[in-house]
């Protein structure tokens, strides 16, 4: 079961003659992180300070009727 690539798990690796090899930073940079969302992070944290400027509102309001 292991000799499935017998034939050719020894070969050199191929190398183009028609295209040049990509440079170590080109191909780092494929795999690098991306904003697929981009201003999601935003959005949350706009959201968050929304939510928390009404509570403190809210209450700041039942403190007052308290007191």
């Amino acid at each position: 079961m292991n000799d499935h690539y017998e034939d050719i798990i020894n070969l050199p690796h191929p190398i183009s003659k028609n295209h040049p090899q990509m440079p170590m930073a080109s191909r780092a940079a494929q795999f690098a992180p991306f904003a697929a969302l981009t201003g999601y992070g935003e959005a949350i944290s706009e959201t968050v300070r929304e939510n928390e400027e009404m509570f403190m509102q809210e209450y700041a309001e039942d403190d007052g009727e308290r007191g």
